[in-house]
């Protein structure tokens, strides 16, 4: 099998970052996926499902209720590796044209108090498994640390 763009990405020396994946396109129309990596994979530890599918919750309404964005959003979603997530947005823009929106929406989950969308067993397939708290704290960090801090290392893949 060939192997696919995301797993020839060097992950020895990628940080924590935005970073486009790749664009696809349905008949005319680009479709970007944008990498939002929250961890720098295999140096420090991974996200717990917990607080991925908390902030995944969180995440997908706040952006699918955008004022500019709803429209365009595609998917917002977890990586297996538990590293990131994946948010795929129509239309063909860089890694910095949608630093002001990621650093919008992890500030909201961020500063996120009231009760997580979706939390009930009506509404989600697991929903006992959510952790608000370390949501927050997983939100806070990446903002502080990375979204606050961007340069053109976390804007662009390692060769």
């Amino acid at each position: 099998m060939k192997k696919i763009a995301s797993f020839n990405v060097n992950h020895l020396d990628l940080l924590p970052g935005i970073y486009v994946s790749r664009i696809d396109y349905i008949e005319e129309m680009p479709l970007t996926t944008y990498d939002l990596r929250m961890k720098a994979p295999n140096l420090e530890p991974v996200m717990n499902t917990a607080e991925i599918h908390a902030i995944e919750h969180i995440g997908a309404t706040f952006l699918r209720n955008h004022s500019v964005f709803e429209k365009d959003v595609i998917y917002f979603g977890p990586m297996g590796c538990r590293t990131g997530f994946y948010l795929i947005l129509k239309g063909s823009r860089s890694s910095s044209e949608i630093v002001p929106l990621i650093t919008e929406l992890f500030d909201f989950v961020a500063k996120f108090d009231g009760d997580i969308p979706g939390a009930s067993a009506r509404d989600c397939g697991n929903y006992l498994d959510l952790n608000l708290p370390m949501a927050v704290f997983e939100a806070k960090k990446y903002l502080e640390n990375t979204l606050l801090k961007l340069t053109d290392k976390n804007l662009n893949y390692p060769e």
